[in-house]
């Protein structure tokens, strides 16, 4: 089981990215895919998740409050690929992001359900 990351960069305040998470090695529909986000000092933080309660064909998005309205996380599940559209970015949106899956039921907006994590791709706004 593999995540990898791609799409992070340097971008000014107002501008926007798209950050990929390609999925590998995967057999099981998951229950929750989501991107995290870490600071340097700061704690990690749920950006964004889809709550798939182990099916294919459902998921329910969530969102931080400081990213409601900005962010948007999507699915691809014929490409295997999870999405985080941002905009509007914000100097405090500055950070490492990372994408995660967890196979089994639990808290989505807990990290520590996670089991799989991917490298993670610094998204840098200034």
């Amino acid at each position: 089981v593999q995540l990898v990351e791609s799409g992070g960069g340097s971008v000014q305040a107002g501008g926007s990215l798209t950050l990929s998470c390609s999925a590998s090695g995967f057999t099981d529909p998951s229950y929750c895919v989501g991107w995290f986000r870490q600071a340097p000092g700061e704690a990690r933080e749920d950006v964004a998740h889809i709550d798939s309660d182990g099916r294919s064909d459902f998921g329910t998005s969530s969102y931080a409050d400081s990213v409601k309205g900005r962010f948007a996380v999507s699915l691809n599940s014929a490409k295997n690929t999870l999405y985080l559209h941002m905009n509007s970015l914000k100097p405090d949106d500055t950070a490492m992001y990372v994408c995660a899956v967890a196979d089994s039921a639990g808290d989505c907006y807990s990290a520590s359900e996670y089991n799989y994590w991917g490298q993670g791709t610094q998204v840098t706004v200034s």
